[in-house]
């Protein structure tokens, strides 16, 4: 079953939580700290691999969790760091968050890290110093990211068939490559995209055919709204045109209209047009036929004819193919200063590093916001004191504890910081 949309939960894996653990050994006095540091927990990374072809496995299995990192334990031991869970996707599959891209996965063993395990907290040892030689904190570890991501296939293919139902792309798909798709004389037999390997002398070329364009397909009907994303990445189009029809140039320019409306880039997408099933006509009537869509089509287009039934032209069409796929492919190859991997960049939260803060009031809660303070707030484990001094501590190094006061905040008002909210008893400058 094809399945080129889904939606899955994704979950990296928390970090574990630091120890607090003091050396107890005989004959040692004071034998000082020792708790261990947490590990950290694994990312979701996204693979892109050749041998898949649909998203039908996250109908399924819509969680996606990497494992969670280890505590720390005492001796100074620290956690296991979690496992990374790599996922297989299709290759020319789109990751979106809230709909933003952020993985576009192109190449086969192409990976991208779409979320990452949160931080390992540290232990009790890590917190030692010339004036706090018995430190009865550790930090929590910090938690995953965690959202609902939208995935999308787009089928990757050297060259995409276009044309109204019934024009005879499954039959020449099924003669020129090891695909077998459903044939019918009849309108939308293909329900979904097809994929075929054809052998062109010594080189390969990747088909789709893309089912169910009609007039209006762009705003959704018949089957073309759900399948036109598939000839985004097609390096040529290849329009195949019923030469049996009684006004082919219509047929030609319906379906130029709808990738029109789609896209102005498929416009533009270098096309070879193809009159088929001319085995049972006269000559003279393939060049009318010939003639009219030539009257309609794009300078810049080149018209052939073929049969696919009787394998007539099919070679000198896949020949023009490889030519214009190659010629495609190379000017859209990266330069060197592009590179291949580059990706819009967004902030997944749990390796925060900004310094800026706000400070906003809730009825009568100081809300605190800023990506550092928070990563420290998301580690601080509020069941121990010092642990929640140190983060007073922090708050009066950055300036936020000045600004609280001026505020109008005292010893009593309570801050919050992400989830967790504490107050601020002595730390307030005054």
């Amino acid at each position: 079953m094809f399945v080129d949309t889904a939606t899955v939960t994704i979950q990296a894996g928390k970090g574990g939580d630091g120890a607090v653990s003091f050396r107890h050994e005989i004959y040692v006095d004071k034998g000082g700290p020792d708790g261990g540091d947490g590990g950290n927990g694994g990312d979701v990374i996204f693979e892109a691999t050749e041998n898949l072809n649909t998203l039908i496995d996250f109908r399924y299995q819509p969680e996606l969790k990497a494992e969670k990192g280890g505590n720390g334990s005492k001796a100074k031991r620290h956690g296991k760091s979690g496992a990374d869970l790599i996922v297989k996707v299709p290759m020319g599959t789109l990751v979106k968050r809230d709909g933003v891209v952020i993985a576009d996965l192109t190449r086969h063993g192409q990976q991208v890290v779409v979320a990452r395990g949160g931080d390992g907290g540290f232990g009790n040892a890590h917190f030692k110093s010339s004036v706090r030689q018995t430190p009865r904190m550790a930090e929590r570890g910090e938690p995953g990211n965690a959202f609902t991501a939208e995935l999308e296939l787009k089928l990757l293919a050297d060259v995409g068939l276009v044309g109204l139902p019934n024009a005879g792309k499954s039959t020449f798909l099924s003669v020129v490559t090891n695909a077998r798709p459903e044939i019918a004389d009849y309108a939308f037999t293909t329900l979904t995209p097809n994929l075929g390997v054809a052998k062109v002398d010594d080189g390969e070329l990747l088909i789709a055919d893309i089912p169910g364009l009609i007039e209006g397909a762009a705003d959704g009907k018949g089957l073309g709204d759900q399948f036109l994303r598939h000839v985004e990445r097609t390096a040529v189009l290849l329009h195949l045109v019923d030469a049996y029809s009684n006004d082919i140039a219509a047929d030609y320019t319906t379906i130029r209209d709808e990738l029109q409306r789609y896209s102005d880039d498929l416009a533009k997408r270098p096309e070879i047009i193809a009159l088929t099933k001319t085995e049972g006509l006269d000559a003279d009537i393939v060049e009318m036929q010939t003639d009219a869509v030539r009257s309609v089509a794009p300078k810049s287009a080149q018209i052939v004819t073929i049969s696919s039934t009787t394998h007539q032209g099919l070679t000198e069409v896949l020949r023009l193919l490889r030519k214009q796929v190659e010629a495609a492919r190379k000017e859209l190859e990266p330069t060197e200063e592009e590179g291949i991997d580059d990706m819009p960049v967004i902030s997944l939260g749990a390796q925060a590093k900004s310094e800026a803060w706000t400070i906003t009031k809730d009825e009568d809660v100081f809300v605190v916001r800023g990506e550092k303070i928070e990563k420290f707030a998301r580690r601080t484990n509020f069941d121990q004191y010092e642990g929640v001094n140190r983060l007073r501590d922090i708050m009066k190094k950055m300036g936020i504890a000045h600004e609280l006061a001026r505020m109008g905040a005292v010893s009593d008002s309570v801050i919050r910081i992400g989830i967790d909210e504490f107050t601020l008893v002595e730390q307030l400058d005054k």
